[in-house]
């Protein structure tokens, strides 16, 4: 700590500058001790270099963070390894991503792969389907490497594909949905608890009566709902929603609705967190296979949708077999992840910005210049950056990850580091005087007394809140305010 001395009385503490303060001005703490303007800094958009996961042949990646360790879980099939099911760990600075050793579930022969992060047991889970058998397995991080338990069947038999899985906060559960092959390639849910390195499940729940295809899952932490979309096989392969409701160890859904009149597929979503709403984004077949959007509204297990907006003027690459979908607090806006079938099939980012029912697109940014397959996204919101994994075709199909910086204002203010107001002005590495706890501050302007103040992410004082929340203190004149207690 570079704090100089105790704190007197009168709540003034002394602390060495890092970087010029102004009088008045709110200060933050930092981590070596020193003291700086509470501020906001630009971070520019960009696309750090692709790096090699695994150098193998690979498929049907899954991307999940993991917010104890600030890792990024990847999973996917490794031809390279008799097609095992393998998670690998990403760590993510700057534009730059840096990979541990791959580490196999054991399963192999293994198509469709999904991992969730579980909050609650700081676990992860990985689904996967081997010689069409459903399986799970839970996962612990250490480290730059990950360890498993036992594998667990989850659908009862040999009869699970198209494998997606989200982590349901609310409840604290993972719900598994899949393509059930012994019936008819329904669509079914079940819900698993995971205890320790074990995983344990309900009963399968059917949420679609026809062939369902391109399944896919997304948590709407709204309404504390799970949302499924697919390709229905029982409906002349429209694009199908429903909305599932679990409770214990069990899952119930609404009706289903067409949001896609014509065969659907490529489909991905995304919930953004401060409209409350889901984009659902896939490739248009009755459209020249452009892509296509919409955005959903979720009212308990019912789901609505917005006008239909077309972000591509070509078809979507078709071999890709997935497309993705990221939303990133910070910038406000949803990326949709996908092989450009209009420009050499070329890796492409596109932002969408979300108002009520509507949802507009910005330009496309290319982030892997040879043809791309399978690509899953994730944020990491410790580099406040969005990672994708895929297969780059242009060289051997080998497992890849990229890091995007959508660009963001940041700030150096946190919900424990605000510390008072300069009482001075004060150059780089001077002993700076700060009104601190229970001081008052007369170096304000512009305050109503009787107001609680807060500090905002740019450092300046506001009556309403900021993410995240920093209360400034309690205004007793126009110029002064007694600092938080």
């Amino acid at each position: 700590m570079r704090f100089i001395g105790n704190a007197p009385v009168d709540g003034e503490v002394r602390a060495i500058a890092s970087g010029a303060l102004a009088t008045g001005d709110t200060v933050v703490v930092n981590a070596d001790g020193t003291v700086s303007v509470a501020a906001e800094a630009s971070v520019s958009e960009g696309t750090g270099s692709p790096s090699v996961l695994d150098s193998s042949r690979t498929q049907f990646f899954s991307t999940a963070f993991d917010s104890s360790t600030n890792k990024i879980l990847i999973s996917y099939a490794d031809y390279g390894n008799a097609n095992s099911a393998t998670v690998v760990v990403g760590t993510v600075s700057g534009t730059s991503i840096n990979f541990g050793t791959p580490v196999s579930t054991g399963g192999q022969y293994v198509d469709w792969t999904s991992v969730s992060y579980d909050s609650t047991n700081d676990k992860i889970v990985v689904a996967y389907s081997t010689g069409g058998a459903g399986k799970a397995i839970v996962g612990t991080i250490s480290g730059t490497s990950v360890s498993f338990g036992t594998a667990v069947n989850f659908a009862g038999g040999n009869n699970a594909e198209e494998i997606t899985s989200v982590y349901d906060s609310n409840s604290g559960k993972i719900v598994i949905s899949y393509k059930d092959t012994n019936n008819s390639n329904y669509g079914k849910s079940v819900v698993g608890t995971v205890s320790g390195t074990s995983i344990s499940f309900g009963s399968p729940v059917t949420f679609n009566s026809g062939a369902t295809y391109y399944l896919v899952s997304t948590f709407d932490s709204t309404s504390n709902k799970v949302t499924l979309a697919y390709k229905d096989g029982g409906n002349s392969f429209y694009g199908t929603a429903t909305v599932g409701d679990v409770s214990g160890t069990s899952i119930s859904f609404g009706s289903e609705v067409v949001f896609e009149s014509a065969n659907t597929d490529l489909i991905s979503l995304a919930h953004d967190t401060a409209q409350n709403k889901t984009l659902f984004s896939y490739k248009d077949n009755g459209n020249s296979q452009r892509g296509t959007a919409r955005v959903a509204t979720v009212s308990g297990t019912s789901i609505s949708f917005g006008a239909v907006v077309t972000f591509t003027s070509s078809a979507m690459y078709s071999a890709a077999e997935t497309t993705s979908s990221v939303y990133n607090p910070l910038s406000g806006k949803i990326y949709v992840i996908f092989a450009d079938g209009g420009n050499s099939n070329r890796g492409t980012i596109i932002p969408a910005t979300i108002s009520g029912t509507n949802v507009t697109f910005g330009s496309t940014v290319v982030f892997e210049t040879g043809s791309t397959a399978y690509p899953s996204a994730v944020y990491d919101s410790n580099s406040s950056a969005i990672v994708v994994a895929y297969e780059d075709e242009g060289n051997s199909q080998a497992g890849t990850g990229v890091v995007y910086q959508a660009g963001y204002t940041s700030t150096n203010l946190t919900s424990e580091n605000f510390v008072g107001f300069a009482n001075s002005g004060y150059a780089d590495g001077q002993s700076a005087a700060i009104n601190s706890t229970c001081a008052v501050d007369n170096k304000q302007s512009g305050l109503t007394a009787g107001e609680t103040y807060y500090v905002q992410t740019d450092g300046t004082l506001g009556t309403a809140a900021a993410d995240p929340s920093v209360v400034a203190g309690t205004a007793i004149s126009s110029n002064s305010i007694i600092v938080k207690g």
